[in-house]
C-alpha cells in the first residue's frame, strides 16, 4: 500500500526543469519586446528623426532593433 501511494505522489506526467512550460507572463513580454522595438523605428522614420530621442539620431534605429532582439532571442525560450 505504501508503494502505491508513494507513485501517485510522483506523478510523473508533470513536467520538470527544461520541459516545464513558459509562465503565463512570458509570450506577452516577448512579442510586448517586439512590438515596442517596432513601434520605435516607426516613430523615429515617421517624426522625421525628431522622437523617440533626438540627441542619439540614427542610433534609433539600432536601439529598436535592440529592443526587437531581445524578444526574437525570448523565443528561443518559447515551449
Amino acid at each position: 500500500m505504501a508503494r502505491s501511494t508513494a507513485r501517485s505522489a510522483e506523478n510523473p506526467e508533470t513536467p520538470r526543469g527544461n520541459d516545464a512550460p513558459n509562465p503565463v507572463w512570458f509570450k506577452p513580454v516577448m512579442f510586448g519586446f517586439m512590438l515596442v522595438g517596432l513601434i520605435w523605428i516607426l516613430v523615429y522614420y515617421v517624426s522625421q528623426a525628431s522622437w523617440p530621442v533626438p540627441s542619439l539620431g540614427p542610433w534609433n534605429i539600432m536601439v529598436g532593433f535592440g529592443i526587437m532582439f531581445i524578444g526574437f532571442l525570448m523565443t528561443t525560450r518559447w515551449r
